[in-house]
């Protein structure tokens, strides 16, 4: 029997992370994950982790779910690929239906594809092709209005429309010009204004930015209630609602990306249906297999959809496609995923646990480095300020936020950091005694940090 690996050891060697300062990681010690079993990880030496971002915010019943393990199972015994270029396949037809039936009103046509960046470039070179071959005179409508502090993924198109600097400033070389408007930062307030006596007045800068660009501009491009990744920032009630009311108004097509927001994390199937929006387009993926395998869809409308429909001499067909576009695995485990979405009434259940999260999460107000918490559904974003009164922010370089969850690892929780910001969304079947064990962890993990104790 040989020895087994040094697994850390290789890992260094060969491998190079996401989103990570391999600097820095080779001079750590690698976490290595070996199995996972509900709601915890567990690493190759036997420790158990709470896993407090569902695996980057898509495990959404929790590890090892038998329904969907049998389902992929059974999936592999009938066949594992084909390709979707002029074939289909029954998961793909069934797992439409259920999308279309769980989602906005008006999206009646799923369009597949493997992750969040590509489900965003879909709406986007849909909304494009559209308006391009859309018969009469029309202005170029060559760019999108998008959000500062927005993103909607890493390739080149999604990186386009992104809002957050550290992350996209030094490809702009590379991208296509867009418009961006401001977006709502309460806690930052780019007015100096205070929500809600300040009746939303930044909402007028936002349609400035629409009524200038209406006439080179095919969409608006937007996360609907929160901005995920730039910080967990949740809108005011009722701004998402209004954005997509001046898109209609001024002609522009709305994209709405769910990436991070779709299947349950804001309490809702999609943020979406929290203010009834009903968008031309909507990017969904991450929690769509319920964290099993890579898979995503772009939802639109027949409108759009008639508007490719031809005579093949005509070439109006939509030119985009991926090799593994609606795997049948894929497919097989996001079945399983929305079925237990129903057997178990998960979006009922959670109710219950959204409140206990939002009553434990008001006890980190008074810690004296918190500046902000904010939360809607199981969606959490905790911002750590050097100086509270200021607002002032700790400097980069003081790595505040990989502080934090480096003390909550010890503590046996695996959670993120968007910089100063300490993002907590766990897998929505976690239970109400896991979820205390994590915010305990959080709480003291962010004390012994920033107050050294």
């Amino acid at each position: 029997m040989t020895d087994e690996p040094n697994w850390e050891q290789l890992d260094k060697e060969l491998v190079w992370h996401p989103f990570t300062q391999m600097g820095d990681w080779l001079q750590e010690k690698p976490l290595v994950i070996a199995a996972g079993e509900g709601s915890y990880l567990v690493d190759v030496e036997g420790r158990r982790y709470l896993d407090g971002v569902s695996s980057l915010w898509v495990t959404v019943h929790g590890h090892r779910r038998r329904e969907i393990d049998e389902a992929i199972i059974a999936q592999l015994g009938r066949v594992a690929h084909s390709t979707f270029l002029g074939l289909s396949h029954q998961p793909a037809i069934e797992l439409a239906r259920k999308l279309v039936s769980l989602s906005p009103a008006g999206l009646t046509k799923v369009f597949y594809s493997d992750n969040g960046s590509t489900a965003v470039e879909v709406a986007l070179k849909m909304a494009f092709q559209y308006l391009k071959q859309r018969p009469g005179p029309e202005p170029v409508r060559n760019t999108f209005i998008s959000f500062v502090n927005g993103y909607h993924g890493d390739t080149i198109g999604s990186v386009s429309v992104g809002g957050i600097d550290l992350f996209h400033r030094i490809y702009r070389p590379l991208l296509f010009s867009t418009v961006q408007a401001p977006s709502a930062y309460c806690y930052r307030c780019y007015l100096d204004r205070e929500y809600p006596d300040c009746g939303m007045t930044c909402l007028g800068d936002v349609e400035d930015v629409i009524r200038k660009n209406r006439d080179k501009a095919a969409a608006v491009v937007m996360e609907p209630l929160v901005q995920a990744a730039g910080g967990m920032i949740v809108y005011p009630q009722g701004y998402t609602r209004h954005v997509r009311d001046l898109a209609a108004q001024y002609g522009l097509f709305f994209i709405a990306d769910e990436v991070a927001t779709g299947f349950g994390r804001t309490g809702t199937m999609f943020a979406c249906q929290q203010e009834g929006i009903e968008p031309d387009f909507m990017a969904a993926a991450k929690g769509i297999t319920g964290g099993y395998l890579p898979l995503a869809a772009t939802l639109t409308t027949k409108r759009v959809f008639d508007a490719f429909c031809g005579e093949y001499r005509d070439k109006i067909t939509f030119f985009h496609g991926h090799t593994y576009t609606a795997n049948p695995l894929a497919c097989a485990a996001a079945i399983a995923n929305l079925e237990i979405f129903e057997k178990e009434r998960t979006l009922e259940k959670l109710r219950d646990k959204v409140f206990l999260l939002n009553q434990e999460l008001q006890e980190f107000r008074r810690l004296r480095h918190v500046g902000d918490v904010r939360q809607l559904g199981f969606m959490v974003g905790i911002e750590l300020v050097k100086d509270p009164d200021t607002k002032e922010e700790y400097p980069y370089e003081d790595k505040m936020g990989i502080r934090v969850i480096q003390e909550a690892r010890k503590r046996g929780l695996i959670i993120r950091p968007l910089e100063n910001v300490i993002v907590l969304m766990p897998p929505l079947g976690i239970s109400g005694p896991e979820l205390e064990q994590l915010l305990q962890i959080t709480f003291e993990s962010i004390r012994s940090v920033t107050e050294g104790g």
